[in-house]
């Protein structure tokens, strides 16, 4: 039988999942690195510094998530929506592993801003938690449309010859569709275009720091 979480017990659960997700090195992953397979490629330090902005972007797009899914979890009001929640912030946890390892493979390191980013992302999931499960649903399902397209502009902003990066982001592109689809059938509303391009503008400040800081 599953023992009921006190919310003393959740705030320490919440705390710990924040610093594994801020502490480089924290977080591990659950799959293997799709760049594994891919030959290491010799970049310009143009060329690299470029990359490895894109992908810090990744990697603080995957910090948010994992704060977006844990706020959510906290105040989801249905069993099998918290659960649904849960096990998407696992699978997020291996991207966010996968882009801080390609981080460290080009020399760089991940966004100072990510507390912020993150503390804010947190707050977002909870409120929509609190709005009830089917707009929280909605809010994952058009939170992961908007990062499906910022994963397929990065690979076309991707050097051809940087397979592992795109290993990388093509690996969590198939994720993050399937977990927006999981979220409007699972009941999540289909927010209106309208409110989908005030999300992409929101996040166009992440995208803009982080790809320098």
């Amino acid at each position: 039988m599953q023992r009921l979480l006190s919310p003393l017990d959740k705030l320490i659960v919440n705390a710990d999942q924040a610093l594994r997700t801020l502490i480089p090195t924290a977080a591990t992953a659950t799959r293997k690195n799709p760049a594994d397979k891919c030959e290491p490629n010799s970049f310009d330090a143009s060329t690299r510094k470029h990359i490895a902005g894109l992908m810090r972007i990744n990697h603080t797009g995957e910090v948010c998530a994992q704060a977006l899914y844990q706020g959510q979890a906290l105040t989801a009001k249905l069993e099998h929506v918290r659960a649904e929640m849960e096990h998407a912030a696992e699978e997020e946890i291996d991207h966010l592993v996968w882009c801080e390892q390609r981080l460290q493979q080009l020399g760089s390191h991940t966004s100072l801003l990510n507390p912020a980013f993150y503390a804010i992302s947190f707050s977002l999931g909870a409120l929509a938690g609190l709005a009830g499960d089917k707009w929280s649903l909605g809010f994952v399902a058009a939170t992961e449309e908007r990062v499906c397209h910022h994963l397929e502009s990065h690979l076309q902003l991707l050097p051809d010859d940087d397979k592992a990066s795109r290993a990388i982001l093509e690996a969590m592109l198939i994720d993050e569709r399937l977990h927006g689809s999981n979220a409007l059938a699972a009941g999540g509303v289909d927010f209106s275009d309208t409110l989908k391009n005030l999300m992409s503008a929101t996040s166009s400040l992440m995208t803009k720091t982080t790809y320098y800081i």
